[in-house]
């Protein structure tokens, strides 16, 4: 049961500045620059952070090699490391609520998921991979009698990661756990509309033990930090979750730079598929509901185009209508708001000019598409559901990133696979059947990184995370995420 009052008390405390933290230390930029930074909630600045320039990341970066030439980290025994890691999983634990609120302020997630979905989440994915790495061996390969293969596992060394705003501190520990528990050390560029709590998730790193220079965060905009990053020549490692424009440019710079590796996950357009022999309809409505308005749809994998049977279309779009008007949207603080506050002012305007879009299309707006709560000067947008959208729409093609919903008729199977594979994404998907045989068939044929059958979202730890096609490549989460950030080594002995 959430505490109000502690909640409360939260929201009203002040936030210091944030700065950089750099080789163990917290410093401000080189040149002394600041940025504003904005909370959703109100329109107001909340704090400043510090706007890191090319000398502030190369310096991180400098602190990264040092700390991974010297071993102070990988050169610890994994055991040790592990001790380390849980350490700060437990501190990550013991301070969730205030890391919540201040996440809320800054970046608007409703506090009922911000809890559960940001430090509770990092907390047990720093705890999970920890757990994990004293238990990855290395091989001895099936060779001749005169001869000995060994395979090591050894750390890439310096890993960049730049996070979205999104959910910073869950995608964030998706890089930090594996990269960290593996022995490498990390230069972490978080978004500048969601910056606060890696910074303080950062801090809580070195109480728990982690050396200076391991972990180091460097907060200002992407194309200044993020783009000295993806050109060092010391960074071998980059791992990005974002955009696509984004993401082709971290592409050029690795390869104008070193050819460092680098690792993508770059959102979708994920088709929720609903046939009419559906197990559950008011399930596969309010599963529908949540994976496109919660966190006002601001969710890598959220379900933003929804196909429905024919036969079935009217009815289920109807339901679907009756729930979201019971759906609370608003303050993000309360702990009954379903759905917050969009992220940014220019999110905001984004997401509207898709609904204007698709209106002048002659698509109908059968709920939402406004701005409400003007009055408070946060950035809040009602759930809106657009019927009639055509498979060529940008509304249907392009990812809105916002509180809308597309809805296409289809009248087959085939008809599905083609609409549901007929986007530049691939990362995850929902099918919703009774038909055992269907439901493998569509697992098969939808070119998507993840399908879920009659549920949609809320996987854990166990299981991948990756795009297909322009979604990215590189899995998150599970053990497969250590492949990133674990480099094979032959040795070959004649014996």
């Amino acid at each position: 049961m959430l505490d109000q009052a502690r909640i409360e008390e939260l929201r009203q405390a002040p936030v210091p500045p944030a700065v950089h933290i750099i080789d163990g230390e917290r410093r401000p930029s080189a040149s002394g620059a600041e940025m504003e930074v904005v909370s959703p909630l109100d329109g107001q600045v909340l704090t400043t952070m510090a706007a890191g320039g090319r000398d502030d990341a190369e310096a991180a970066i400098a602190a990264a090699r040092r700390a991974f030439e010297d071993g102070r980290w990988s050169g610890m025994a994994p055991a040790v490391r592990k001790t380390i890691l849980l350490k700060w999983a437990a501190l990550i634990e013991e301070n969730a609520l205030e890391l919540a609120v201040l996440g809320v302020r800054d970046n608007g997630t409703e506090i009922g998921m911000a809890l559960k979905a940001e430090p509770l989440s990092a907390a047990g994915t720093i705890r999970y991979y920890a757990e994990a790495i004293d238990k990855i061996y290395g091989e001895i390969a099936p060779t001749a009698d005169d001869v000995l293969g060994l395979i090591y596992r050894e750390p890439v060394g310096v890993v960049g990661a730049i996070v979205p705003w999104n959910f910073p501190l869950m995608i964030g520990a998706w890089k930090l756990g594996p990269a960290l528990a593996a022995g490498n050390t990390v230069v972490l560029k978080p978004a500048e509309t969601a910056s606060l709590t890696l910074v303080r998730l950062a801090e809580l790193a070195l109480d728990a033990g982690v050396p200076p220079g391991v972990l180091n965060v460097v907060t200002g905009e992407g194309s200044v930090v993020g783009e000295a990053i993806a050109l060092s020549m010391e960074v071998d490692v980059l791992v990005f979750t974002g955009s696509g424009a984004v993401g082709r440019r971290l592409l050029e710079n690795a390869a104008k730079s070193n050819l460092k590796r680098v690792y993508l996950e770059l959102g979708g357009k994920s088709p929720n598929i609903v046939f009419a022999d559906a197990p559950d309809l008011d399930a596969a409505v309010k599963a529908s509901a949540n994976g496109i308005f919660r966190n006002s749809g601001q969710v890598c994998i959220a379900g933003t185009r929804l196909l429905v049977e024919r036969s079935v279309h009217d009815e289920f779009v109807d339901r679907l209508v009756a729930h979201v008007e019971t759906m609370k949207i608003g303050d993000p603080l309360d702990p009954e708001t379903a759905a917050g506050a969009v992220n940014s002012l220019r999110q905001l305007e984004q997401n509207l000019a898709f609904v204007e879009e698709a209106r002048s299309a002659g698509r109908t707006i059968r709920i939402g598409g406004r701005r409400i709560l003007e009055e408070t000067g946060g950035y809040f947008m009602e759930p809106t559901i657009v019927t009639g959208v055509e498979p060529g729409d940008d509304l249907a093609q392009r990812e809105v990133f916002g509180p809308v919903l597309a809805v296409i008729p289809f009248d087959t199977e085939d008809e599905a696979i083609n609409i549901a594979n007929g986007t530049s994404y691939g990362l995850a998907s929902g099918v919703w059947t009774a038909d055992l045989s269907r439901a493998h068939r569509m697992i098969r044929r939808i070119r998507a990184g993840m399908v879920h059958v009659n549920t949609y979202g809320g996987s854990d730890l166990t299981v991948p995370l990756g795009g297909h096609k322009q979604s990215g490549n590189g899995h998150d989460k599970s053990l497969h995420a250590f492949d990133k950030y674990l480099d094979l080594k032959t040795a070959w002995i004649k014996l």
